[in-house]
């Protein structure tokens, strides 16, 4: 991409997943000028406001390589690919072969049974372990004979590039916090690029995101601009205009209407929370810091849409014959929402447990290809995964929400969370720290970061277990309400 401009696909590295990349020797590889640090997280429930805030310096985590400390690494999906590329192609024994594709995966039955596999450039290739890190339909899988289970969301996941001004240095923080408010159609998140562009991604309903994709960019613009601003009364008014009126809209109706809702709740235009915000100069409000940068324009061709789904393998090694020899990693192992920004991160912690359970068996002279060798593998990411999936899916559902009880019960949950250190330390930890910290605040060793956070999240969302976490806690009507919110969501 040229210098001031950016890919839409764009991933959050946790500080792991950058150390394990630094020590296979990709890291060294990538275009750092194209790197963002993120020092900050702010998340809020767009319904009751409720809210908690993420600081790497909260979590413990040290100053870097001459960096404040940071959380997590955004970086464009093409920057990471080039230097992984780059790596494998100075790595002397590994053959890269390109602009081929599968045609077919066959069992070889008179020689023990290894895959091979047959290229459409007419390669024929026998392999002791096959690796499907093929994405979501894999081929491996299908050829392995492995089920997978999941459903598809009614939701689609909008992401573009966006342009803002720089935050003023010395009245501001620079533009090194990730903003992501939960409403009841979807998340949308907000991730720094660069001092002046950023990326979002929008997971909302299938009718709205196809008004959003299809409308002006600067009509896209104001939209995301609402969307960390507005109540969400006013956001649903707001989603009709554009899927009625798409054909005739034009960027100043749209904001005319922003600015006539704003008038309606009594924001103050000199708020950042006000439209008028985009036409400030001077000093910024007081409140500046708490919503992302006001978004100028999209940049061209990048906005686009995509269907999310959870999906998760019965296993991730072949259980039989027909699958001997064969590993699934990544979105061939699993899919999930990208509310978390987890999913490359999952695929990266997989990579690492499968080279470590591959390096094992050479080591002592095994068949890596072997359901012995493979099985320290799927019994280390396995069940991780699925913790994370499964909270990443509750949380999903629980802000779909907007039944009163259900709301107020998150919202105490939320705030809860934001007062236990243990629990917000684990999962800011989770978010970008390393295991070591984690276990010195926990006290105990071989505890699994997002087990902590996983709990977390239950109490976030006002499940039996945070039930009776905050009973403890609080005593009285704040446990009464948590629990008879929790029994009523028990019974349906």
């Amino acid at each position: 991409m040229p210098q001031d401009a950016f890919s839409n696909r764009v991933s959050s590295l946790t500080n792991a997943s950058r150390k394990f990349l630094s020590d296979i020797g990709a890291w060294s590889r990538v275009d750092e000028s194209r790197v963002a640090r993120i020092e900050e997280m702010q998340v809020w429930d767009g319904v009751s406001d409720a809210s908690i805030t993420f600081n790497a310096n909260e979590a413990g985590i040290s100053m870097k390589d001459g960096h404040a400390a940071y959380m997590t690494t955004m970086t464009e999906n093409l920057n990471l690919q080039r230097a992984l590329i780059r790596t494998l192609d100075s790595t002397s024994g590994v053959n890269i072969i390109d602009n081929t594709k599968v045609s077919s995966i066959v069992k070889d039955t008179e020689n023990g049974g290894w895959p091979i596999v047959h290229t459409s450039s007419g390669g024929t290739f026998r392999a002791r372990l096959l690796v499907g890190a093929d994405g979501p339909n894999s081929p491996v899988r299908k050829f392995a004979g492995i089920e997978s289970y999941g459903w598809a969301y009614d939701t689609r996941a909008i992401v573009a590039t966006l342009y803002h001004a720089p935050r003023v240095e010395g009245l501001q923080n620079p533009n090194t916090t990730a903003y992501q408010r939960f409403l009841p159609t979807g998340p949308i998140a907000f991730l720094p690029l660069s001092s002046t562009a950023s990326s979002f991604v929008w997971s909302t309903k299938p009718a709205i995101a196809a008004a959003l994709t299809n409308v002006d960019g600067q009509i896209l613009a104001h939209m995301i601009n609402a969307a960390f601003r507005l109540p969400e009364v006013s956001l649903r008014h707001l989603y009709r205009v554009i899927m009625e009126e798409q054909e005739n809209l034009t960027p100043e109706m749209i904001l005319e209407e922003i600015r006539w809702r704003e008038r309606s709740h009594s924001i103050d235009q000199y708020s950042a929370y006000s439209s008028y915000a985009t036409e400030a100069l001077g000093v910024p409000a007081d409140d500046a810091d708490l919503v992302p940068p006001v978004v100028k324009s999209v940049q061209e061709g990048t906005v686009a849409s995509f269907p999310l789904r959870l999906s998760h393998a019965d296993s991730y090694i072949g259980e039989d014959e027909r699958g001997a020899r064969t590993a699934l990693l990544g979105d061939a192992a699993h899919t999930t929402h990208p509310l978390a920004g987890q999913g490359l991160n999952m695929g990266l912690g997989d990579a690492q447990a499968l080279a470590d359970a591959i390096n094992d068996a050479v080591l002592v002279g095994g068949d890596i290809g072997s359901r012995t060798a493979l099985l320290p593998y799927t019994r280390s990411r396995y069940f991780e995964n699925h913790k994370l999936l499964s909270v990443v899916d509750k949380l999903h559902k629980l802000y779909g929400s907007t039944l009163p009880p259900v709301v107020w019960a998150r919202s105490v949950g939320l705030e809860v969370v934001n007062e236990l250190d243990v629990l917000k330390a684990a999962i800011m930890i989770s978010a970008g720290s390393n295991l070591g910290s984690l276990k010195e605040r926990v006290g105990r060793q071989g505890v699994s970061p997002w087990s902590v956070a996983a709990t977390g999240v239950e109490i976030a969302g006002g499940l039996v277990d945070a039930v009776n976490l905050v009973g403890r806690t609080f005593q009285g009507t704040v446990s009464a309400g948590l629990r008879s919110v929790a029994e009523s969501m028990e019974r349906r």
